[in-house]
């Protein structure tokens, strides 16, 4: 075992996270930051004289990889990549792959931490109209103005059919099966977010690739701009590839395929970097990223409201109190609360 996980060891390790349960995102992020490490020990900044692989490193290599970030990222950041590090070495040593672990004397060393709450960039709603406005391509437009409207998680958004949407429009009812569920019946203009989605399971005929996170499946509103949003990008989009009819699917290489955690976030940041919110390395204080937008929704529907337990429900997070609150009444609580308080974005 020991040579074959020695073979490529960061692949091993990432398969690894796999098998434990960690989320495709997570296993992308390590890798990312493995590889750079690996790529450090070939270059010319590496105090060794010759190529290592991450298993010949030693504390020396990994001292002075972490230095190489100082001068590029945030403290919180390095304190991150380190740890990814600590942990990969960690756990090859676990597995007897490797013999020792470099990055144990570094990190006691270091004098990063990691933020667990960082200050995040604020940004006015003002400011947030204005960047919505220059978004032109329907879907793109309709993503981020559904983020923004719902504070959905990118998973939550993916796994969204066709089913799962009612919008009181009699052409779009014509041309689509919007809302079958019977959750939404009675219900116009709503989403359902249903909680028991797990990844690799088969939800509507078809495998999903992301989880819902949510605690409590939810019904949320559909404003009158998100419902204008919602039909401009209906009448484009392309026929799917899936019979559980994806809400939301690719106009790109991936033509009629339901959109992934990864395409939403590519999408965000080509629109963030626009506005000067997004940079290679940066952290959660400065990037806008999908999750960005749960923050500004939560912030600001909360101060609106000045009710946290709309907020949790509408987020998902929510306990039995919270529930028999907001669902007793649909049409007196939450619906009402949420229309005549939610921000406007355009």
């Amino acid at each position: 075992m020991a040579a074959e996980a020695t073979d490529d060891a960061i692949a091993y390790f990432v398969e690894d996270l796999e098998y434990h349960g960690r989320s495709e995102r997570t296993r992308e992020a390590y890798e990312r930051v493995l590889r750079r490490f690996e790529a450090f020990l070939e270059s010319p900044r590496c105090p060794s004289e010759d190529a290592l692989a991450p298993a010949e490193a030693g504390q020396r290599e990994c001292m002075a990889w972490v230095h190489s970030l100082r001068d590029t990222h945030s403290r919180s950041t390095v304190a991150t990549y380190a740890s990814y590090l600590h942990r990969f070495y960690a756990y090859m040593m676990q597995v007897e792959a490797f013999e020792s672990n470099p990055m144990v004397l570094v990190v006691e060393e270091m004098d990063e931490t990691i933020e667990k709450d960082p200050q995040r960039r604020e940004i006015s709603l003002a400011t947030m109209r204005e960047f919505v406005g220059e978004i032109h391509h329907p879907l793109d437009r309709a993503v981020i103005v559904l983020l923004l409207k719902t504070g959905m998680r990118v998973g939550e958004l993916c796994n969204l059919d066709l089913r799962d949407l009612t919008l009181d429009d009699k052409d779009l009812e014509s041309a689509y099966s919007l809302g079958t569920r019977g959750q939404l019946s009675g219900r116009p203009d709503s989403i359902y977010v249903a909680s028991d989605v797990d990844r690799g399971a088969v939800v509507n005929g078809e495998e999903r690739h992301a989880a819902n996170k949510r605690r409590r499946a939810t019904v949320v509103p559909v404003d009158t701009e998100l419902r204008l949003t919602l039909r401009r990008w209906l009448a484009i989009r392309p026929d799917a590839v899936s019979t559980a009819e994806p809400l939301f699917l690719s106009t790109r290489d991936d033509w009629g395929e339901r959109l992934t955690p990864p395409m939403v976030r590519s999408l965000v940041t080509k629109h963030a970097r626009s506005m000067g919110w997004y940079r290679s390395g940066g952290d959660a204080a400065e990037n806008v990223t999908p999750h960005y937008f749960r923050h500004f929704f939560t912030t600001h529907l909360r101060d609106r409201t000045g009710d946290r337990g709309i907020v949790k429900y509408l987020r998902g997070d929510v306990a039995d109190d919270i529930i028999d609150t907001y669902t007793h009444n649909w049409g007196d609580r939450v619906r009402e609360l949420y229309l005549k308080n939610i921000y406007s974005l355009m």
